[in-house]
């Protein structure tokens, strides 16, 4: 979601979004949330990507009372209403809303990352399954290993490994001071350790 704020009323959005991702890390299915700023001398404009274990889940938060009422009071402080953008799957996770703001990670970078989670699935997992199942025909065995592999990879492994290596996958000459990370339940004593004084 990109919002572009109205002149002068930085700080009090900046107070918003402070009480806004509490709220937001409090609801149900919420992974955590990234807050990136707007680069000095730009367009006064913030995007907050907000990260959920399924789409059922992202629905009903968009579909809370509460929601509404957060989507009200941050639309008096920006000049039109937000642009939103839906992705799936480990897309989510390595793509960052589109405008000047931290570039892409570098494909090695994804790679590099995307080796580390998986490496350690494909080397465990099948023979686990094959441990746990001898009877299973090899085939059938495969598809309940891969989509177990799948399903660690996009919903655990991914979003721990992106917040771990936040710094340097979206790292630029500029740096990071524009992106702040947030965490869900599953995070809250790991990234205040990657990143301090977020929305200070």
């Amino acid at each position: 979601m990109r919002r572009r704020v109205k002149p002068g009323a930085e700080a009090d959005f900046e107070r918003a979004m402070r009480e806004f991702v509490d709220f937001a890390l409090g609801f149900p299915g919420n992974c955590g949330i990234d807050v990136l700023r707007p680069q000095p001398g730009g367009p006064r404009e913030y995007t907050v990507v907000d990260h959920f274990v399924d789409r059922t889940a992202s629905n009903a938060f968009k579909e809370a009372p509460g929601y509404h009422a957060w989507m009200t009071r941050l639309r008096q402080l920006t000049e039109q209403d937000p642009y939103i953008e839906e992705l799936d799957g480990l897309g989510g996770w390595f793509t960052p809303p589109e405008a000047p703001r931290p570039a892409p990670p570098a494909r090695i970078k994804v790679a590099l990352v995307t080796l580390l989670g998986v490496y350690p699935l494909t080397s465990s997992l099948p023979p686990l399954g094959a441990w746990l199942l001898p009877a299973w025909h090899p085939l059938l065995l495969n598809v309940l290993v891969t989509g177990a592999i799948v399903a660690a990879l996009t919903w655990v492994i991914m979003p721990a490994l992106t917040r771990l290596f936040a710094r340097w996958l979206f790292s630029t000459e500029a740096g990071m001071s524009n992106v702040y990370l947030y965490a869900g339940p599953m995070f809250r004593e790991l990234v205040p350790r990657i990143k301090k004084g977020a929305f200070q």
